[in-house]
Order: structure tokens, then C-alpha cells, then sequence
């Protein structure tokens, strides 16, 4: 198996004694050990007003990053495409890939919290519309070799021609966030690499990766398991209590995020419509905590549902990142094989 990074990092503002890149240099120090470690990738968030002091500009972040590590792939998991402009996104993203000799996993999506779009007075109804015309300028950007122009419903460029060259060709790998069928066969069609959430339950990534590779098969393509991470959150645990206590702050980690994300005046979608009890089952499930023997039971079981590619939410523990890497990551260090289609 693979196993990378993923998260954020805090940049606390609460007085004149408080150091606020502290967050962001622990966060640069973990994965600097992390890449030492053995470590592929990591995969940064982006979120915005939440009052947590969540990353913001993840392109930043990581070039920060690109520059203190040699090998680390460089993710962003993901980037809000209706939120930016595409043309300065695609030239801030080129930037980061050049610098960093081609490191650059570009995962994009379309957003799902409702304050986020409140703060930036933009409809969520237009998410969707919004993501679609801004992927299709950002891929002109990073391929196109003459000047060009667009006029969309959302942007409109004159004679324009995208500055500097990306470093991996025709652009750097995009990856895009699934959490239904629709959205998987979304990821198939566009070619991309697919995303799965920490709170998705081991039968849903189950179906989700074989419902993906039957759709990347159907069209006649390969079938690469690395073309899938799955995010998951870590904890090793001292003892019962211990792992009792992170199952707790995870949960209620999870509801402060929800209150955020939630449309105010009722939300239908399928991520608000678990009641506490299954919220909590959910929330346990999905997490990798426990002891390592515990951590590797499930490890194992989503490796025979067909996932080979875990990015791990440590909650920035460099604790945790260590033991992993020590107690388990050597029984998972045979290399996959790649599943090519029959005939």
C-alpha cells in the first residue's frame, strides 16, 4: 500500500502573545519528517471563515512546503474552483508544479459549505455551473500553446496566454472528490483521479472503487488503484480511554464543521441526514483508531476491498506520524499491481 498525508493546519489568533504561523510551521515539520519517514504524498485542505484559523491559501502553504522537501507529492484535497479565478488559480498552480520539479496532484471540487459561499456572496446553486466553466478555462490554461480567448457565463479572458509552463505534461494530474455514484461516474468520465472522504463508511469505499474502476474499464481504460486515495483519520491510542476520548473530539470536530456547512434554513443533502446515533457509528467506523493491531485489521480490509492508496489525517500528531510509519507501515510495504483490462 501507499500511504500519504492529509489535512490542515491552524494559524490560532486569539492575542498579541499568540504565535500564529506556529500552526503552520508544525504542519511544514510533519511532513518534512513525514517524506523521511517514507511518507508519498500529502494532501492539503482549503476552507475559509470558519474562525478556526483553517488553511486558506493551500497553494502557499505548499510551495512553502515544495521548497523544505525533495520527493513529497504536493496535494490539494481540494481546491474550490467556484471560489477563484481561473486564470491567476492555473498560473499560482503552474508556479507551485514548476518550483517543485512536478510534484504538483491538483484535486479541485466544487464546495459544500454553506457559509463559505455566504462569505463570498456566491449562490450555491451555481456551484456546480460555476466549477464546470472554471475547470474547462484551467485546462485550457495549462495546455494551450498559443494565445486564447473565452467568454463564459462566469469569466471572460481577451488574447490571453497562461504563464509559467507547468512542469508535468499536458498538466499536472487532477483529482477530483466523489461521495455518490453520480460523482463517481463524473471522475471516470473527466479522466481524473477520484478522492474519497474520511467520513465515507468501508462499504461505501467499497462500492465506490469498484463502481470506479468498472467505469474507467467500460471506457476501455486501465484501471491504476493508485488512481484512488482514500482519506482517513489515525490515532494510536494509549489505552481504551485514550481511544474513546479522540473518537469523542472527533465527533464533535465533525458536528462544529456540520453547523458550518449546514444551509440555515434546512438542508436535504445525503451528509446532514444521519440522526446523532449513526453519526456517531459513522464517525467511528470510518476512523482508524485504536492499536496498532486494531489500525491494521482495517487497513487490511479496505487493501481487500480494493483500496491501495490511503492519505491519513493525523490531527497533527507527529507522535502518531511516527509510530505509523515504525509499527505499521512496514506490513503493507509490497508494492500493488497494476490491474490492466482483459483482452
Amino acid at each position: 500500500m501507499r500511504f500519504g498525508l492529509f489535512g490542515s493546519a491552524q494559524a490560532k489568533r486569539s492575542g498579541p502573545d499568540t504565535d500564529s504561523s506556529q500552526g503552520f510551521r508544525d504542519f511544514i515539520d510533519n511532513n518534512v519528517e513525514a517524506e523521511a519517514l517514507g511518507f508519498y504524498s500529502t494532501f492539503l485542505v482549503e476552507h475559509h471563515f470558519t474562525g478556526f484559523g483553517q488553511v486558506s491559501a493551500s497553494l502557499n502553504l505548499l510551495t512553502w512546503l515544495g521548497a523544505r522537501t525533495g520527493h513529497l507529492r504536493l496535494g490539494t484535497a481540494v481546491l474550490v474552483l467556484p471560489w477563484h479565478n481561473p486564470v491567476l488559480l492555473a498560473e499560482q498552480a503552474a508556479t507551485l508544479d514548476l518550483l517543485s520539479g512536478g510534484r504538483l496532484d491538483f484535486g479541485v471540487g466544487k464546495g459544500y459549505r454553506y457559509n463559505e459561499f455566504a462569505g463570498f456572496c456566491l449562490p450555491m446553486e451555481e456551484a456546480d455551473a460555476r466549477f464546470d466553466e472554471s475547470l474547462n478555462i484551467i485546462t485550457r490554461a495549462f495546455t494551450a500553446e498559443m494565445p486564447f480567448s473565452y467568454r463564459g457565463k462566469f469569466w471572460q479572458f481577451e488574447n490571453i496566454v497562461v504563464e509559467p509552463p507547468t512542469a508535468q505534461k499536458p498538466h499536472p494530474p487532477f483529482w477530483m472528490g466523489a461521495g455518490s455514484p453520480d460523482s463517481v461516474r463524473q471522475v471516470a468520465e473527466r479522466g481524473y483521479n477520484m478522492l474519497l472522504g474520511q467520513h465515507s463508511l468501508t462499504e461505501e469505499i467499497f462500492g465506490q472503487v469498484a463502481q470506479f474502476r468498472a467505469e474507467v474499464e467500460a471506457r476501455r481504460g486501465i484501471f491504476e488503484p493508485m488512481r484512488v486515495a482514500v482519506a482517513r483519520a489515525v490515532h494510536i491510542a494509549k489505552n481504551a480511554a485514550d481511544k474513546e476520548a479522540a473518537l469523542e473530539r472527533r465527533y464533535q470536530g465533525h458536528m462544529r464543521i456540520n453547523a458550518l456547512a449546514r444551509c440555515p434554513d434546512g438542508d436535504t443533502r445525503e451528509r446532514f441526514k444521519s440522526h446523532e446515533v449513526e453519526a456517531r457509528y459513522e464517525s467511528a467506523e470510518s476512523a482508524l483508531f485504536g492499536t496498532p493491531d486494531e489500525i491494521m485489521n482495517k487497513l487490511d480490509a479496505l487493501r481487500r476491498g480494493g483500496v491501495e492508496y490511503v492519505i491519513i489525517n493525523f490531527g497533527g500528531s507527529r507522535e502518531n506520524i511516527r509510530r505509523f510509519a515504525r509499527d505499521i507501515m512496514p506490513a503493507f510495504a509490497d508494492a500493488p499491481q497494476s490491474l490492466a483490462l482483459a483482452g
